[in-house]
């Protein structure tokens, strides 16, 4: 199965990693890095990569036929990067996640979604 890990952010978390000091990101990349490899190693990770703050981001919201562009930043629920693995299941998954270091400088959470399999016949 194909999963996409979101790794959760907020307005104030996106405040607050823009407050850590230099040494401190870096400890925490070190620490994030050390568990991608083992992913790699591993065979699980397929890609992942870290998002840009919301202040940089745009959203098209829709409305029937309207379209219309809103600068960011955004409140509520964000996303600050993502995996894509590939694990026989969602337990396999959950097990992942959970040896994962703390993404953020606070409690934080981390969504598991698996995608969806579509028929490639039609």
């Amino acid at each position: 199965m194909k999963f996409m890990i979101l790794v959760k952010s907020n307005p104030g978390l996106e405040r607050r990693l823009a407050e850590m000091s230099d040494a401190d990101m870096k400890a925490s990349m070190t620490e994030m890095e050390a568990f991608n490899d083992e992913l790699r190693k591993a065979g699980v990770m397929k890609d992942c990569d870290g998002l840009r703050p919301s202040r940089d981001g745009k959203r098209v919201r829709f409305a029937g036929a309207q379209r219309s562009a809103v600068d960011g930043p955004f409140e509520g629920d964000l996303v600050a990067g993502y995996w894509i693995w590939e694990l026989p299941n969602m337990a396999d998954a959950v097990a992942w996640v959970k040896r994962c270091p703390n993404p953020m400088p606070e409690p934080s959470e981390i969504e598991i979604r698996p995608f969806w399999v579509m028929d490639a016949g039609g």
